[in-house]
């Protein structure tokens, strides 16, 4: 039984992965990108300029998550093991020619992350919390398919809170098992316990917790990252040839390796950055901003911190190692682990370990919080949010201790079902999206501090939280719904 699961699932991955999610990811990226005349490389400034405003910023409504919290949540769920064992995995699967896969869907990805996030930011809706909102609820409010948002609500249920938070757990007990013989049960209570602290704490204690640890752990493992470059400066025309020979390589192309850096480069990098997933929305629902594209811009510009910076310094660190060897043995966190200690000595077993338990752990708290906001969209129940909580802490603690390679053939699963489904709906309602950077960016050609109201633009239905709907008298402020917001 197992065995014949196993067998549909891989089967099941080979299809969706292949053909399906490959022309749908790059297809979209590509359209969207026209769409929106490259919008996530003309307006670069623009999104380092929101994300410095938002640094220090609180909501002006105290049960509210800021901007640059919501970008917090969000990067703590993107940058995680995939980051590590993740880009490791994909070099030794699918050689060096992964790691241009991988950026190539980063950039075309940015723009289609920047689609979603804004739509999340339109149809978010206010609760006792603060907000929230995502695929889920576009799906039911613009598209009027709640069956759809349900069916994602479920999917990212299953896929996050509790497969992601597993293999994160475990990728963390291994790590400290390796660099310091800890008993990985002792390890697994000791991040069951923590968990529970903050996810019982609510969204706004998730968002703090991803505020103070998102720039220690990336800036950290970017600087060490850089160290090592500089070090190795010589080596890295060899490296980048490497990297592009064996993308397009006639070697590779007879051998069939092309095909295997792309799917793995396209499937790791959709782990890593989750653009068009339709995860990260539900983070961007979150913020408090006085326009959605605010928001859009900077969950694009958290796909290029995720992959075009924490993946490519995991990328580099391996790929200017003597640990990488075509075919070897080493793969996934052993791999990380073996190329920083050919760079900095045998203390990068122990370094390793604590950026793991950093990358993981923010990509715990971040994956619940995915969770509950899609639970709340299918029945707002303080039994159903309890149990929810309690399987995601035992969750954690399973994965902790198990042997879980079916879990991660899962969870490539659920995250292509997903995607599937996200980028329908995306595909369907991306004009609006389209319609509200036009807003914005005529705002600004004005010198104006861009503020969005629904009536902005025409025929927009099932709008919640930015004033009343179109035809009422807008004087520049907002209805009852959305007076809290500047």
């Amino acid at each position: 039984m197992v065995s014949f699961l196993e067998k549909a699932i891989s089967v099941s991955n080979n299809i969706l992965w292949s053909y399906i999610l490959i022309a749908l990811l790059i297809g979209l990226g590509v359209y969207f990108t026209f769409k929106t005349k490259f919008v996530q490389f003309r307006l670069m400034g623009e999104m380092f300029r929101l994300l410095g405003d938002g640094v220090g910023a609180s909501a002006k409504d105290q049960k509210a998550v800021s901007s640059f919290g919501a970008f917090c949540i969000s990067t703590a769920s993107r940058v995680g093991t995939g980051n590590l064992a993740g880009v490791a995995i994909a070099i030794a699967t699918g050689g060096p020619g992964a790691v241009f896969w991988m950026w190539l869907i980063a950039l075309i990805g940015s723009a289609t992350a920047f689609v979603e996030a804004t739509l999340a930011q339109i149809y978010k809706v206010k609760d006792k919390q603060g907000y929230r909102g995502g695929p889920a609820y576009y799906m039911e409010k613009a598209l009027g398919q709640r069956w759809m948002g349900v069916l994602f609500a479920i999917l990212i249920t299953l896929c996050f809170g509790l497969v992601f938070n597993s293999v994160q757990a475990n990728t963390i007990t291994l790590a400290f098992k390796n660099a310091y013989g800890l008993d990985r049960l002792v390890v697994g209570l000791i991040i069951t316990l923590i968990t529970a602290f903050i996810i019982f704490g609510g969204v706004k204690r998730i968002a703090k917790v991803s505020e103070l640890m998102v720039p220690v752990m990336a800036g950290g493992y970017i600087i060490l990252a850089l160290f090592i470059i500089v070090k190795n400066f010589s080596a890295l025309p060899a490296v980048f040839s490497t990297i592009f020979s064996s993308a397009f390589g006639l070697k590779e192309v007879v051998g069939g390796g092309v095909g295997a850096a792309i799917m793995m480069g396209i499937k790791r990098g959709l782990f890593s950055n989750e653009a068009g997933m339709g995860s990260a929305p539900n983070a961007a629902a979150t913020a408090q901003v006085s326009h959605p594209v605010k928001q859009g811009l900077i969950q694009a510009l958290g796909v290029f911190v995720d992959t075009l910076m924490v993946c490519s310094a995991t990328a580099f660190i391996v790929l200017l190692s003597d640990a990488y060897v075509p075919g070897g043995s080493l793969t996934g966190i052993e791999l990380v682990q073996a190329a920083l200690s050919s760079h900095i000595g045998d203390w990068a077993k122990s370094f390793v370990a604590i950026v793991v338990f950093l990358f993981a752990f923010s990509s715990i708290v971040g994956n619940y919080y995915y969770g509950e906001t899609n639970i709340e969209f299918i029945k707002t129940s303080k039994t159903w949010l309890l149990v929810y909580r309690l399987a995601v802490v035992g969750m954690v603690l399973f994965g902790s201790v198990a042997k879980i390679a079916i879990v991660w053939d899962m969870a490539d699963l659920f995250m292509a079902l997903m995607a599937i489904t996200n980028l329908i709906a995306i595909a369907l309602l991306g004009k609006i999206a389209k319609d509200a950077l036009e807003d914005y960016l005529a705002q600004k050609k004005k010198g104006q501090d861009p503020v969005f109201h629904v009536s902005h633009i025409p025929g927009l239905k099932n709008v919640e939280c930015w004033g009343e709907p179109a035809g009422h008298n807008y004087k520049g402020g907002f209805g009852k719904s959305q007076s809290s917001i500047a």
